[in-house]
């Protein structure tokens, strides 16, 4: 009975903690945290891994370096990221910078929501995922249900196609998955 307790606790002891992967966003009319929910089950979805979902406002600074990976979202605005979503990646870099750490080794994504088909969502993206590479994050975008690569998730939410579609959503968890597969295995390559 004894050394059956204490393989368990060997075994126990021997598995590594899991990947800390924060789904941040910043969201005003609620699209983009439907989307940031969609990624956030996707990611949990994966094993090995642990997934916090929260609005950038709520993200406290001192957590940010225990993270393995970051993905941000926003709602576009101006053809641009939000200014929030901005602030966010500007505490990171400053919380990474007070803890003399950077991002080798760690994982990074963007995604976003806006009202038009051509609303400025590659704009967002790509300003987020260049903060991110600034910062030394490997950047990991999406797969579309075409198969083809994308920056990351986008919904279009405006009058002429509201709300989230399934479509839309199911890109989130797919992107999720992709995400947490990926921190995961480029995580175990760090330690």
């Amino acid at each position: 009975m004894k050394s059956i307790l204490l393989l368990a606790a060997m075994t126990a002891f021997a598995q590594p903690p899991p990947a800390r992967i924060l789904v941040a966003y910043y969201s005003e009319t609620g699209y983009t945290e439907k989307l940031a929910q969609s990624i956030g089950k996707g990611a949990a979805s994966v094993s090995g891994v642990e997934v916090t979902v929260r609005k950038t406002t709520d993200v406290k600074d001192e957590d940010l370096p225990g993270y393995d990976g970051i993905l941000l979202g926003t709602p576009v605005q101006w053809s641009n990221v939000a200014t929030e979503a901005k602030h966010f990646l500007d505490r990171v870099g400053a919380a990474l910078w007070k803890a003399k750490v950077y991002g080798d080794g760690r994982t990074a994504g963007a995604f976003c929501t806006g009202g038009a088909v051509a609303m400025g969502k590659d704009i967002a993206r790509l300003s987020i995922l260049s903060a991110f590479l600034t910062m030394r994050f490997t950047v990991i975008g999406g797969v579309d249900d075409q198969g083809f690569g994308t920056l990351g998730p986008e919904a279009t939410t405006g009058p002429a196609d509201p709300g989230l579609s399934e479509k839309e959503l199911d890109e989130g968890r797919r992107f999720g998955e992709r995400f947490a597969r990926m921190t995961r295995q480029i995580r175990s390559a760090r330690q």
